[in-house]
């Protein structure tokens, strides 16, 4: 294949040019050989490692987790099960996270609910919704006494 420009990259993998500039300053994508005038040019194995990395983009893994999987691509004494490991521990991220949307989604549902038998229509500072979100949750209330006491507060796993 002859060489290609990061115009031609970015059409064959789906990447956007500044996104690609980005995961060679990272050391996601190695740097590109340059041409005469400074041009970046690419192989078919920067097609495939920055395809491989956008595929892990999308999926959502974090750069870390994406920097360990093209790793492990390269490196043929590694285990797969370093990748499946990875993948285990992502998809328990993503089913808490659905957890948390499931939440959010009752919340809201409840929200709605309340505004549509309470006070619809009615005037905007007499809204349920609004009265309801002014309202302090348990966990604000932990985390403002976590960080009264000097210590910070619990972050969700992946956010």
């Amino acid at each position: 294949m002859p060489a290609l420009k990061i115009g031609d990259l970015a059409e064959r993998t789906g990447t956007n040019t500044p996104t690609i500039r980005y995961y060679e300053e990272i050391g996601l994508l190695p740097r590109a050989d340059r041409q005469d005038g400074g041009q970046r040019r690419y192989d078919d194995e920067d097609v495939k490692r920055l395809t491989l990395i956008r595929r892990c983009r999308e999926f959502g893994f974090s750069i870390e987790q994406v920097r360990s999987l093209t790793a492990l691509v390269e490196d043929p004494n590694r285990s797969c099960l370093e990748a499946r490991d990875l993948a285990q521990e992502h998809l328990m991220a993503v089913r808490a996270k659905l957890c948390e949307l499931r939440a959010l989604e009752r919340s809201m549902e409840s929200f709605i609910a309340s505004c549509e038998t309470v006070c619809a229509g009615g005037p905007g500072p007499e809204c349920t919704i609004l009265q309801d979100l002014a309202k302090p949750t348990v966990g604000a209330k932990a985390a403002a006494a976590r960080m009264k006491h000097g210590r910070s507060p619990r972050r969700v796993r992946g956010s």
